[in-house]
């Protein structure tokens, strides 16, 4: 039996998670959260992940009842991410690897959540929608390669639900998206926002001037409430997503979609075919999601070299 254990910390979580062929024997996750109306800098987020990652290592091994002799390879995110939370976490895996004397991968953050993704839901062949706070793509497995059929052209809806949630002093506890969700749910006035998609591809930076400009007159002179802005804002990018979502389902024939990235956990009711969003605690960057990408890549016989362990923010 294969045990890998995984690290991430490519954002403001920093996580470190153990799986054996397949079973997820730990996982436990810090989040560096900020005060409302700000977001997270990188090097204030290296520095966070510094001061914890060895405690989080060491919860994983006790809550999966393993020793390092155990491990059989340890997996870290390369990319894409943050420089500096990457660097560190690298850094850690590195020097882990060495210590353990284990052979090291370094692991695609977007693959991890789509791997994650098949192993809890069991997914065959699905058409992904990949939401997260730095990125959104529509994804398909075509010729031994996750292939690109969509993405946005600037920013990801994410990260576009953050900035949001600054402009109106949303709490970022446990997450702006996540609050932004509540609040809309109270939401009962539409207000009518750009909605750009080309051709496959989708557009959250003309969306957010809007509003962030709008939100300040409409909410002085009450025509509207904060609800009603959360309701309109995720309504409309939820739209343009699900829009080119079904068009590659399409285009590839494909009767499953995989939901998977952070965002996935405002996405609590979706309507189409078989797939719904799987658990949220392996929507959200969390160190599993590493080890089971790196058990795949494993059992296929990768490894990195500690001269090519090196990462990319892109």
């Amino acid at each position: 039996m294969t045990v890998v254990i995984g690290f991430e910390g490519s954002a403001n979580k920093i996580g470190v998670g153990i799986i054996r062929d397949g079973e997820v024997l730990s996982n436990p996750r810090r989040t560096y959260i900020t005060p409302p109306g700000q977001g997270f800098l990188p090097g204030e987020t290296a520095k966070h992940h510094r001061s914890v990652i060895l405690t989080v290592l060491q919860e994983a091994l006790d809550e999966a009842g393993l020793k390092a002799e155990d491990i059989d390879c340890v997996a870290y995110t390369k990319g894409p991410g943050m420089g500096a939370p990457l660097v560190t976490v690298a850094i850690v895996a590195r020097t882990v690897a060495q210590l353990w004397g284990k052979p090291l991968l370094g692991v695609n953050h977007c693959i991890g959540h789509i791997e994650m993704g098949r192993l809890i839901t069991n997914a065959q062949n699905p058409t992904v929608l990949y939401v997260s706070g730095g990125n959104t793509q529509v994804i398909a497995y075509s010729e031994r390669r996750y292939r690109i059929f969509g993405e946005t052209i600037d920013i990801a809806v994410g990260n576009c639900l953050d900035r949001f949630a600054r402009v109106i002093k949303i709490s970022n506890d446990p997450s702006p998206g996540y609050n932004i969700e509540q609040m809309a749910k109270k939401g009962t006035k539409y207000i009518e926002l750009p909605y750009t998609v080309k051709g496959m591809d989708v557009s959250f930076s003309g969306i957010l001037s809007y509003i962030e400009d709008a939100a300040h007159k409409m909410l002085s002179t009450s025509q509207c409430t904060p609800e009603d802005l959360c309701f309109s804002l995720q309504e409309t990018v939820f739209a343009m997503l699900v829009e080119i979502t079904e068009r590659a389902m399409a285009h590839c024939g494909s009767q499953e979609v995989l939901i998977v990235g952070g965002v996935t956990c405002v996405c609590e009711k979706v309507c189409i075919t078989v797939e719904r969003t799987h658990d949220n605690r392996f929507c959200i960057d969390n160190g599993a999601m590493i080890a089971q990408a790196g058990w795949e890549m494993f059992c296929s016989g990768h490894v990195t070299e500690l001269s090519d362990s090196w990462i990319t923010q892109r």
